[in-house]
């Protein structure tokens, strides 16, 4: 558990010094389309059998959860600066659908007890029945995924172009962690946790294709490769060679 924490430390923080800190209140919160279901085999992981988890999985749902949020509060709040679509539509369509996802499987696996999430350091937020919209935007009980929202909305606020390349950050960082928590849940043969974050993953290659898209329509050629630490080809795209803006 101690290693998993510092290798998420390192992940993040590895991320804020190359790009640039402040906060932000519910500041571009919109309220959510129609059509935020979850897929059905999504829903019957959640709805499945529990596994056996170990401290460190226990965790990645506490991590994940509020990084998930931490894109959704991001996006909002850069949707208010500068009105781009894509924004509005990942927010809306999809990182809404990702914290509820995240949400329910921590429901599922506090309802006995069994688990604590030891990796919250900062006063509980007690979000574990609360609906989406009621949740603060920009505040969260992991200090490290605090000091990464209040880097980023920051750095995003300087100019579009900026607040692109902050959504390429926060989908790198998203499918960096997810990757390290898949591989822990696969060894643990927590097959719910795997189809879950699996389906988190998809929808984080979609985003990263989609800002890639807007960055060079901007007429940044490279898209999110302008920035080296950003430059993920290896990244699955759809069939139209881009990511779709939700999933």
């Amino acid at each position: 558990m101690k290693n998993r924490k510092i290798l998420s430390l390192v992940a993040v923080s590895t991320l804020m010094l190359l790009n640039g800190c402040g906060s932000s209140d519910s500041d571009g919160s919109t309220t959510p389309v129609a059509g935020t279901e979850l897929p059905l085999e999504v829903r019957a992981a959640i709805d499945g059998p529990t596994s056996a988890l170990s401290q460190e999985l226990a965790n990645a749902l506490s991590f994940m959860g509020n990084e998930e949020r931490l894109a959704y509060d991001v996006y909002n709040y850069l949707y208010a600066k500068f009105g781009t679509q894509q924004f509005t539509n990942i927010a809306t369509k999809s990182e809404y659908k990702h914290i509820s996802a995240v949400q329910q499987l921590v429901q599922k696996y506090k309802l006995d007890d069994t688990i604590d999430f030891t990796n919250v350091d900062l006063p509980s937020l007690g979000y574990i029945n609360a609906p989406i919209e009621s949740m603060q935007a920009g505040v969260y009980d992991i200090s490290a995924i605090q000091a990464l929202y209040d880097d980023l909305t920051v750095q995003g606020s300087e100019s579009e172009i900026d607040a692109l390349k902050v959504g390429c950050t926060v989908e790198v960082v998203d499918i960096t962690d997810l990757d390290r928590e898949i591989a822990i849940a696969e060894d643990e043969n927590a097959t719910d946790i795997v189809t879950v974050f699996n389906f988190l993953r998809d929808g984080s290659y979609n985003h990263y294709w989609a800002f890639d898209k807007a960055l060079k329509n901007q007429g940044m050629i490279d898209g999110c490769c302008t920035w080296s630490e950003l430059c993920h080809p290896e990244y699955p795209q759809n069939e139209q060679g881009m990511g779709k803006g939700h999933r």
